[in-house]
């Protein structure tokens, strides 16, 4: 069974009774139990947490990881975005979710500065497949419709994807790469649009199945181990060259 760790900043939740009403055990809390009901193992890990839950221990345990953030980014620990990133670069998958293109462990991965348009005014969004045969898209109709969501628009500073999922329709007339799909080493790395944390993006069933086919693609393969450095020759081959300077 896939193992997926939720984690979530839980600053607003905290603050803010409109999210608190919108998420009573957090916006974690929503996504995990949304996965654990699709038959996935789920942690939850919270930026309070010593070590921000993300010990060695779990991320060792942990096949893919979820990440929402938006108003603490500054306070996550560098050595644990760096634990994180060396997880990645394993075989560990990563979904970002919503203002977390801010992220540290984000815009490292990305190595830009991630940065976008945007605008909270409870405008419509159409989250449009433009990758229909992408198993992240399974079971999605040619798009999401949300009522009401929180603008992001292009453009959106990050490095071409290696596949675009989905790209964003808003009412006030921009466009936006809604799902980005990376490779970072070993590791497969998700980008999702949606989550503003005052509409309730979490508890719709169109988003719920979107994380759950995203967990599932970016979960480590049974592909084999990649080697590195010196190799002895798979062939015969003269190895009497002393030329080297290694």
């Amino acid at each position: 069974m896939t193992r997926v760790t939720v984690w979530n900043e839980n600053v607003h939740e905290q603050e803010h009774e409109a999210v608190a009403d919108l998420y009573p055990d957090g916006i974690h809390g929503a996504i995990a139990s949304a996965l654990e009901e699709r038959g996935f193992d789920t942690e939850t890990a919270t930026l309070q947490e010593p070590e921000h839950g993300l010990t060695e221990e779990v991320l060792a345990e942990t096949d893919v990881l979820t990440w929402w953030g938006h108003a603490a980014h500054d306070q996550v620990a560098d050595e644990v975005v760096a634990r994180v990133k060396d997880r990645v670069l394993d075989g560990m998958g990563l979904i970002v979710l919503h203002s977390g293109h801010y992220s540290k462990i984000f815009r490292e991965l990305m190595g830009t500065t991630c940065s976008l348009k945007w605008r909270e005014a409870a405008e419509t969004e159409r989250l449009w497949v433009v990758e229909p045969g992408h198993p992240i898209a399974d079971g999605i109709d040619e798009y999401i419709e949300l009522p009401e969501t929180e603008m992001y628009g292009e453009r959106f500073d990050i490095p071409a994807p290696d596949t675009l999922v989905f790209n964003s329709w808003f009412e006030g007339g921009e466009v936006f790469r809604s799902g980005c799909c990376y490779r970072r080493g070993a590791g497969r790395i998700f980008y999702f649009r949606p989550g503003h944390e005052t509409y309730p993006i979490y508890h719709n069933d169109a988003v719920q199945q979107v994380l759950a086919n995203a967990c599932e693609w970016a979960a480590a393969g049974d592909g084999p181990e990649p080697s590195f450095g010196n190799a002895d020759p798979i062939e015969d081959i003269d190895e009497s060259d002393e030329r080297s300077v290694h």
